[in-house]
């Protein structure tokens, strides 16, 4: 497994930690829902007792970064990078690995459908608290399911008929539209009533 950090990056990230005031503080690289289109990575403080049993450690100046064993193969080739700016910098994290891959044109219907609203429309609905997911395809219609603040709200309709239904059908020319498969009734937290 590797993971680099860039010198600056380290700098940056030893003075953070020096500013805690912690004995024997680190740091783990940590993932989000490895493997599918909305994957993100955060780092989070540690100190060695903390860290899992089994994580691999990387000793950088005057701290450890962290990797559970489990996260090994979607932080596999990923670089932390410090980026200065006028207003200070900015932290980069970079893993390559951690979303997985973009099916294939020829994968089947549902899978590339399911793909594209992980990717590019659940990240707007994530805002409101809500998701999406496909259900079914029949007959040309895809089924959406919508989960969290979007279960319930007063707006799904119109989120579905005039946000993700041009998206998808543009995408997807082979779909002839988009029904809404939620019980609407279960909604307990919508984001609007």
């Amino acid at each position: 497994m590797n993971i680099s950090v860039t010198t600056e990056a380290q700098n940056f990230l030893a003075d953070v930690i020096a500013k805690h005031d912690v004995d024997d503080l680190h740091l783990q690289i940590m993932v989000k829902n490895p493997g599918t289109p909305i994957a993100d990575c955060f780092l989070n403080f540690c100190e060695r007792d903390e860290a899992p049993s089994d994580a691999y450690e990387f000793p950088q100046s005057s701290y450890s970064l962290f990797v559970s064993k489990q996260d090994e193969k979607y932080l596999d080739e990923a670089s932390i990078e410090f980026e200065e700016s006028d207003t200070g910098g900015q932290l980069n994290i970079k893993a390559p690995k951690l979303k997985g891959e973009k099916p294939d044109d020829d994968a089947p219907l549902h899978e590339r459908v399911q793909y594209f609203i992980d990717s590019e429309l659940n990240p707007s609905l994530a805002m409101h608290g809500g998701f999406a997911k496909l259900s079914s395809i029949d007959d040309g219609y895809a089924f959406i399911e919508f989960g969290g603040g979007c279960n319930g709200c007063g707006m799904a309709g119109q989120t579905l008929s005039m946000g993700m239904e041009t998206k998808l059908l543009k995408a997807f020319p082979e779909l002839k539209g988009l029904m809404d498969g939620t019980d609407h009734t279960t909604g307990e937290n919508p984001y609007y009533k």
